[in-house]
């Protein structure tokens, strides 16, 4: 049985919310690409290893995690749940994982971090310095652990499907609570195509928190990372709501994982659905694996509940997994274990 109700979570969603949840850019061919590649992986088990029983325990920029599954930062979960992203984050907090909050949550990060979860904030740079200055205080304020620097916008992405069901801004009531200004007054998210190393170096100079780069798919990016002292990475190609066409993000990783040459954590986000998801990206060389959509659905479908039942549900996989596979532990993980069949 799926670790998640995604049919259920159609059901009550309205069409235009699931649409903007589910969809993707242009003919929405990276979306579907980053589950075929999981689709193409076989898992190579080893046997008589004896592991005992498993340790999924993850240490991560000084974050300590009961498993290597992390929530991805995701827009406006008021439009799944009136609880919003304090229903993720409670789960997150029962789970002992991160919630990556949104810049675009439809709750304000004081009051997510109200419920004691570990919160990383994902960061759009905005070309107001000062407004940026003023989101990045406000995450460090509530207790946010890391800034999740998304890289890969300078732009929108073209998604049709919002288009075709105009679904353009949030109903009456609801509002990108992160992007009030002094005034109280809601900004728009502004995309800034000037966005350069430049901008990672100013942000360095403006906060002690670590700086983790999602969106990176190229290792030559990945190596001028290393360079600028960003802390860490992750694969990510949006979701494929960016640049359809890019490359899947789990055929990506490998060529990242090398050029960071374990300098830093990679991590990787798109496409995992399954506990053996998880286990091909470990493999493959990720620290640990985001989840993005599943946790939207959980949350459609049951709330704080929902979305805990979604973790646990990839927690049991990953474990199951990792005895079958021949390990104890994520670091025990190669790639020697995950094989592309031919034909």
């Amino acid at each position: 049985m799926p670790v998640v109700d995604e049919a259920g979570a159609r059901r009550r969603l309205d069409p235009a919310h699931w649409d903007f949840f589910a969809g993707g850019a242009g003919d929405e061919r990276t979306l579907g690409a980053n589950v075929e590649a999981f689709g193409r992986r076989r898992i190579v088990p080893r046997v008589l290893r004896g592991t005992g029983e498993r340790d999924l325990r993850t240490g991560l920029l000084g974050c300590e995690l009961t498993m290597p599954v992390l929530i991805a930062p995701t827009a406006f979960h008021r439009l799944a749940h009136p609880d919003g992203e304090v229903a993720t984050a409670r789960a997150a907090a029962a789970a002992g994982t991160v919630l990556v909050v949104s810049m675009a949550a439809t709750q304000p990060v004081g009051e997510i971090a109200t419920t004691g979860a570990l919160l990383w904030f994902q960061l759009y740079p905005q070309p107001d310095r000062e407004f940026t200055t003023t989101v990045v205080r406000r995450a460090e304020a509530a207790g946010c652990r890391a800034l999740v620097v998304t890289v890969d916008s300078p732009v929108f992405g073209r998604r049709e499907r919002d288009l075709r069901n105009g679904f353009l801004d949030l109903p009456s009531g609801l509002a990108c609570e992160n992007m009030r200004d002094a005034d109280g007054r809601i900004r728009d998210i502004v995309m800034d195509e000037g966005l350069s190393w430049d901008s990672i170096a100013w942000l360095r100079s403006r906060t002690h928190l670590p700086i983790v780069l999602k969106g990176v798919l190229h290792p030559a990016d990945a190596r001028l990372a290393v360079e600028h002292g960003v802390d860490a990475l992750i694969v990510s190609n949006h979701g494929g709501r960016q640049l359809d066409g890019a490359i899947a993000s789990l055929d990506a990783l490998p060529a990242v994982v090398e050029a960071v040459g374990g300098r830093l954590p990679v991590l990787l986000d798109g496409g995992v659905r399954r506990g053996t998801d998880v286990l091909v990206a470990l493999a493959l060389g990720a620290t640990a694996v985001l989840v993005g959509r599943p946790v939207i659905w959980g949350l459609t479908t049951g709330g704080a509940d929902g979305v805990r039942s979604v973790l646990e549900g990839l927690r049991t996989e990953l474990d199951r997994a990792l005895a079958l596979a021949g390990a104890a532990r994520p670091t025990e993980l190669g790639a020697d274990l995950v094989a592309v069949p031919r034909g």
